[in-house]
């Protein structure tokens, strides 16, 4: 995908780094880096946090923000963004990027959210952001569409340097 080799551009330009928490889209936009030569100077890694309980424990999202609004959230989307930079740190540092996604792929809704209700949250430098996003089609052309998403906007944020 361009996009991927773009963003990857990027951020090896610029000497940053990129961590990544993912739930939607399941390691998608992590292998779509990762299918980039070169990919390995920028990111860091990724997780995959697909259950709820992953996003509070491992990535440190907040458990009232979860329990109150579920796991399809801007807020989630922003604190899953920027607290992956610190839970991939290597060697002590954080990444400086980070992106995450969450929302609902389908078939069915999700916490009162129908199919195609997304966030990207996008967290650089002191800046963490949330997009919210409303995508259409099956299952397969949200979570791609979602990708194609994320790494736009981390672009788009890395080049007006927020």
């Amino acid at each position: 995908m361009r996009a991927a080799s773009e963003l990857v551009a990027l951020l090896a330009g610029r000497g940053l780094t990129l961590a990544v928490a993912e739930s939607l889209t399941g390691g998608l936009v992590t292998a779509e880096i990762v299918s980039v030569p070169g990919a390995s100077a920028v990111l860091a890694g990724g997780v995959v946090a697909y259950d709820t309980a992953i996003k509070r424990s491992v990535l440190g999202v907040d458990a009232g923000l979860l329990a109150e609004r579920g796991a399809v959230d801007g807020e989630v989307a922003r604190q899953m963004a920027d607290r992956v930079r610190t839970v991939l740190a290597v060697d002590g540092r954080a990444a400086d990027a980070g992106l995450s996604t969450t929302g609902v792929a389908g078939p069915d809704p999700q916490d009162g959210h129908p199919p195609g209700t997304v966030f990207v949250g996008v967290a650089l430098g002191g800046r963490v952001e949330s997009f919210a996003l409303a995508l259409a089609g099956d299952r397969a052309a949200i979570r791609s569409a979602t990708v194609a998403e994320a790494l736009s906007r981390l672009a788009s944020a890395i080049e007006s340097e927020w």
